[in-house]
């Protein structure tokens, strides 16, 4: 039994337009930053023994214990830390520098302040950060480019109110 043409002609346009509905809303909805080099790096970076990877996307690895006490929401920190790309260059280095930085958790990106939040006071860990937890789709002229996942190794200097 044949369809009449008009039934045909609008039930193929309904599906045409759910197929098209889900297509845009799929697309729409992916993250503009997912790249298989960073969630490889990401993936990579938790199958190292004690890695813990957590619920944002944020892979933590104590690379030495601490004894202090460890930072909460509203602290002020002194860290010396490394800032690198997946390809290992090197975009930022307060050893570099020779001088450690002081800022308030709540004045960096959240990779950091998700992790200095894990770490206890002289204690060291790498920090590899998905480009949502880190500089997004921004980037950061000069340095960083957009959708970048990133590496930190930090070290816990002191923790100030």
């Amino acid at each position: 039994m044949r369809l009449p043409d008009a039934v045909a002609i609008t039930t193929f346009a309904i599906a045409t337009v759910a197929i098209i509905a889900v297509a845009i809303t799929t697309v729409g909805c992916s993250d503009p930053c997912a790249t298989t080099e960073g969630e490889d790096a990401l993936v990579r970076a938790a199958a190292v023994e004690g890695a813990i990877r957590t619920e944002s996307g944020l892979v933590f690895l104590l690379l030495q214990e601490g004894s202090g006490p460890r930072p909460v929401a509203g602290n002020r920190v002194q860290v010396h830390y490394e800032g690198r790309l997946l390809d290992g260059t090197i975009f930022d280095s307060s050893y570099e520098r020779g001088n450690p930085s002081s800022f308030g958790l709540d004045e960096v990106i959240p990779g950091w302040t998700e992790g200095l939040q894990m770490l206890e006071g002289g204690g060291k860990a790498r920090l590899t950060i998905p480009p949502g937890l880190a500089y997004g789709k921004r980037g950061k002229r000069g340095k960083i480019e957009p959708c970048a996942t990133l590496v930190f190794d930090v070290e816990l200097l002191g923790i100030y109110d």
